[in-house]
């Protein structure tokens, strides 16, 4: 039995067949195929959790990719990049807010965390794969400094 996320995907690949949208019949199949994958390594059908980790791998390749075309000045493939960014952002979670995670930051300096691998090693595991981890590092480092 397969996650609902990796229906979701099955579903809009299918769409984006019937539409013919090129763009998005490839975008949905490579990642249908990156989840079939991860299937096969792990020996058994994802959960929700182990399909959204391969969504975010897929977002933060997107990601480097988009840096690579802008340095390389390839402003057309580095926006097609972003498009295939959000078209994948919609099966991921809402963000965490600000608020929460510089609270768990908080909470972490007073437990006794003085460095930004301790604070990090604490508040890490509470949102993995709810919060971008730069994110709640540029918050543990002000933190840290104020």
């Amino acid at each position: 039995m397969s996650s609902p996320l990796v229906d979701q995907v099955r579903a809009a690949l299918t769409a984006a067949r019937k539409n013919r949208d090129s763009d998005r019949t490839l975008l949905f199949s490579t990642l249908l195929s990156d989840l079939g994958n991860q299937e096969i390594h792990l020996g058994h059908a994802l959960s929700d959790a182990e399909a959204l980790e391969v969504v975010r791998r897929a977002i933060k390749r997107r990601r480097e990719s988009v840096d690579a075309y802008t340095k390389g000045n390839r402003m057309d493939l580095a926006q097609r990049e972003a498009d295939e960014i959000r078209n994948l952002e919609q099966y991921l979670p809402p963000d965490v807010d600000e608020g929460e995670i510089r609270t768990a930051v908080k909470e972490a300096i007073a437990a006794g965390a003085k460095d930004l691998g301790s604070v990090m090693g604490k508040v890490m595991p509470a949102f993995k794969g709810r919060a971008d981890g730069k994110r709640i590092n540029s918050i543990a480092r002000e933190e840290l400094a104020g």
